[in-house]
Parts: structure tokens; sequence; C-alpha cells
């Protein structure tokens, strides 16, 4: 006999509560673990390609786990040198490029610049606050990320929990599968495959996206010989996966360097512009319908509140852990809506074959 309904929720309302305090508890440790759980999620369907090519289990993952050293130690070697010296260089040049601005309204609108001016007055003031600041939020950013995030750590722990998740990933999702409560089982299969599917569609499709969007726009950037072109398309990149902010972002950044460097060249400017134009088109015609598609269910607003709110109470971790969560949610609430409208509180007491 299954046990009466309120007795169902009470033990998932405890199971969810736990996890909950679990994750706000032991947010910083449970990061490393978060991570690497991430990561062979992600790779383990390559390890499955290769496992149906012939390879047993401990060979896909050792074959993966060398092709991401080798390629972890390429990146190293060749981008995150010139990436951290043009972000600092970028930093630098900030004040100097506030200061062109300004000379630059002088010139060409003096009214504006006038001695008591709203807009001189606010001009100066953001000026002088990106060079009394730009190092300190520097130095502050690393300092926070070095003291939430101990790197030896992450190096250390990550790529170890990644590798083993990765090997005893199907045994373990075959043990969650015996652990189900038998009456709800092939429901909650049900919805963790809908789940999977949204996760899949989104994390590996917008994944790849933001990889291939921000190659294209730091490669395309440093061809027409924009400074910084490396920084402004990794972060366009970064956050593609919010539609039409990345293109926002790094073609506002993008073009506004692009002014003060070319000003006058405008072949060169119009070059700049039409890169984040054509990345645009590409990205809302072919690569996001052919690698994310248009059931992965996640509406833009609701990522964003997901991020907001996760990020904000269980801070890095809960940013990492929003993305499942939100597709989880998004699943489980379309399923209560459907059952919702299947359900005698909708449809009457005559139900649906009602005259």
């Amino acid at each position: 006999m299954s046990l009466p309904m309120n007795q169902q929720l009470k033990y998932w309302g405890i199971a969810a509560a736990v996890f909950v305090l679990l994750l706000w508890l032991l947010g910083d440790v449970l990061l490393p673990f978060v991570i690497g759980s991430a990561i062979a999620y992600m790779i383990d369907p390559m390890a499955d390609r290769l496992e149906r090519a012939g390879l047993s289990r401990a060979a896909a993952t050792a074959v993966i786990t060398i092709g991401a050293i080798l390629t972890f130690a390429l990146v190293t070697l060749l981008i995150v040198p010139t990436l951290i010296s043009q972000t600092a260089g970028l930093i630098d040049t900030l004040p100097q490029l506030t200061n062109r601005f300004q000379a630059f309204l002088g010139e060409r609108f003096p009214e504006l610049l006038e001695e008591g001016s709203t807009i001189r007055q606010t001009l100066v003031s953001i000026g002088e606050s990106i060079r009394e600041r730009a190092p300190q939020v520097a130095e502050t950013l690393l300092g926070s990320a070095l003291s939430l995030i101990n790197i030896g750590v992450l190096l250390v722990i990550v790529p170890v929990v990644s590798v083993y998740m990765l090997l005893d990933w199907d045994r373990m999702i075959a043990r969650i599968d015996e652990l189900l409560p038998r009456e709800h089982a092939p429901t909650i299969r049900r919805l963790a495959s809908e789940i999977d599917d949204t996760m899949a569609a989104f994390i590996r499709g917008m994944g790849l996206v933001c990889l291939i969007l921000g190659t294209y726009y730091a490669v395309a950037l440093m061809i027409v010989g924009l400074n910084f072109g490396l920084v402004v398309g990794f972060i366009a990149g970064l956050v593609t996966f919010i539609p039409y902010l990345g293109a926002l972002i790094g073609g506002v950044l993008a073009i506004g360097l692009a002014l003060f460097q070319f000003w006058g060249d405008w072949l060169s400017i119009g070059i700049v512009a039409g890169i984040f134009v054509v990345g645009q088109i590409v990205e809302g015609n072919f690569l996001t319908p052919k690698l994310v598609g248009d059931s992965v269910g996640l509406h833009p607003v609701w990522l964003l509140l997901a991020l907001a709110v996760f990020g904000t109470l269980f801070g890095f971790v809960g940013m990492l852990v929003a993305v499942p969560v939100a597709a989880a949610l998004g699943v489980i609430t379309r399923f209560a809506v459907n059952q919702y409208l299947d359900s005698r509180l909708y449809r009457g007491d005559d139900g649906p074959g009602s005259v």
C-alpha cells in the first residue's frame, strides 16, 4: 500500500530542505565536486561514443583525460598569457579612453563641456573613479577569487573528481535508478529524461556556441588589428548564452575601442561593426538552431532570475547549479501544469465529455 500523499510530500520536502541546507553550509567545500561533476556530465556522451566504437569505459576515460590534459596545456601556454596581459592593458587604458572621449566631445561639441555642466562633471568623475579604483577592483577581484576558489585545490581535485565521475557515471545512474520509489519510478524517469534533454541542449549546445563565437570574435578582431581583441572576443563569447547580450556588450566595447583607435578610418570601424553583425546572423540562423534547438524551454528572463537568486543565496556554487535547477524547475512546472489541466479541479465534476 502506497504512502498517503501528505506523507510523501513531507518526506520529499524534508529531502529538498536538507539539500538546500547542505548547499548553504558546504558551498565552498562542494565547489570542486560540483565543477568536476559538471565536467563529467558534459563529456559523458563522448565517452559513450568511444564505448560504442569498441573501447572499454576505462580506455575511453583515459583517452578523454589525455586529450583534455594536452588541450589544457596548449591553451595555458598560448592563450592565457595573452588574455591576462590584454586584460591588464585594457584596465590601464580605460582612463586614457575616458580622457580622449572628453577631448573628442570638447572639440566637436564644446557647449556640452562648459565649466559646471553636468556632462563635464560626470565625465571627470568617471575618469577619476576609473583611474583610482580600476587597480583596486582588479586586485579585489583577484583576491576574492583566490579566497573563494583555492586555485591549487581546484587544479588538483577537479580533474580527479571528473575522471572518477566519468568512469563511474553509467553505474552511478543505474544505482540511482534502483533507489527510486517503485510507485513513482516511471514518472521520475520521464521527468529526469526531459530535464537531461533540456540541460544537454542548453549547457552542451550553448557552451559550444559560446566557444565558436568567442573564438570567431577574438580571431576576427585581432586580424583587423583592434587592440584588446582577444579580451573583447572572450567577453562576448562568455555571455553569448544570454541572447543578444554577448553581441551587445562585445559590440559596444569593440566599436568604442575602434572609434578611438581607428578614428577617421571608417572602413576599419565598419569592419569591426560588421564582425558582430555577421556573428549575430550566424548565431541566430545556424549555430543556435543547429546546436541548441527550439525545445530548450529556458527563457532568458527565467535563466537570469535563476542566476541572480542562486548566486545571491549560495555564491559561486549557486551560479553553477542555477542552470540545472532552472531546467528541472521548468520541466516540473510544465508537468504540474499538465497534471492540473487533466484534473477535476480544472475540468469540473462532469469531466471533458460533459455536454
